[in-house]
């Protein structure tokens, strides 16, 4: 299933256009609400950060097994594709690069989001928001995957959250790998009885792994990085242009 919706921002006609921007939001069924709100508050601040861009958005089911095929379509400069992801797995490295091969498109593909310090950034700012105290226990709450590069990229993230708060953090996953959020939630339980626990989501934007999530039974949850009824952050913002930038030069010096 492939969703699509275009972002008009301001056009400056003197404006060169390198490439139009595509962001692709790779989702585990239909997205809802909640989910879909979220993540166009950060295609939003994409577009008004650079408005001489054509900025489009696509949700796409991950389970789709041709995810490529209605992303480049239309006149024009190839897209630059980005997707909203925070680890690259198999949809993303596999999914989306082979589809593009296969239907010989120019389009430039950039790489998932994460691991990245700004992404950091707003977790911790998230927990503190959500109450962290001094002596919580936190735990970091990937979605999973299949792909061992995907899980070392989390175990990634969780490193560099723990350089920013000053103490160490585990990794639960809420699905595809080991170990499982509630495991590893009892497992801090055991080892450190009576610690209270907190959980970061990393995780974009509300859904069905943000409620698995704040329901694992943790005493506090800190919210995911996106949410419907705010603005992106400024963070994530810079890092999906980022992103961009360097998909489109590496595009530009193999086209």
């Amino acid at each position: 299933m492939v969703v699509t919706s275009a972002v008009p921002g301001p056009r400056d006609d003197d404006a060169a256009v390198a490439a139009p921007l595509r962001l692709v939001a790779v989702t585990h069924g239909a997205p809802s609400g909640a989910n879909r709100e979220a993540i166009m508050r950060l295609v939003d601040g994409v577009a008004s950060a650079r408005p001489e861009l054509d900025v489009a958005i696509s949700f796409v089911d991950a389970r789709d097994g041709d995810l490529a095929v209605d992303l480049v379509s239309g006149d024009g400069p190839a897209p630059v594709i980005v997707p909203l992801v925070l680890s690259a797995g198999f949809h993303v490295r596999t999914g989306l690069s082979l589809g593009l091969q296969r239907i010989g498109a120019d389009a430039g593909l950039a790489e998932a989001l994460g691991p990245d310090d700004r992404i950091v950034e707003v977790l911790a700012g998230r927990l503190a928001r959500a109450g962290l105290e001094r002596d919580d226990a936190v735990v970091l709450a990937a979605a999973g995957s299949n792909d061992p590069r995907a899980v070392r990229e989390c175990f990634e993230t969780a490193r560099r959250l723990g350089l920013k708060l000053g103490r160490s953090v585990t990794v639960g996953f809420i699905a595809a790998a080991i170990p499982r959020l509630p495991d590893a939630i009892e497992m801090i339980r055991e080892v450190h009885p009576g610690e209270r626990i907190a959980v970061a989501p990393y995780l974009l934007a509300p859904g069905a792994f943000s409620d698995a999530a704040a329901a694992s039974g943790a005493e506090l949850v800190a919210d995911p990085l996106l949410l419907p009824g705010e603005p992106a952050p400024a963070e994530l913002v810079a890092l999906v242009l980022d992103r961009y930038r360097e998909a489109e030069a590496e595009r530009r010096v193999a086209v």
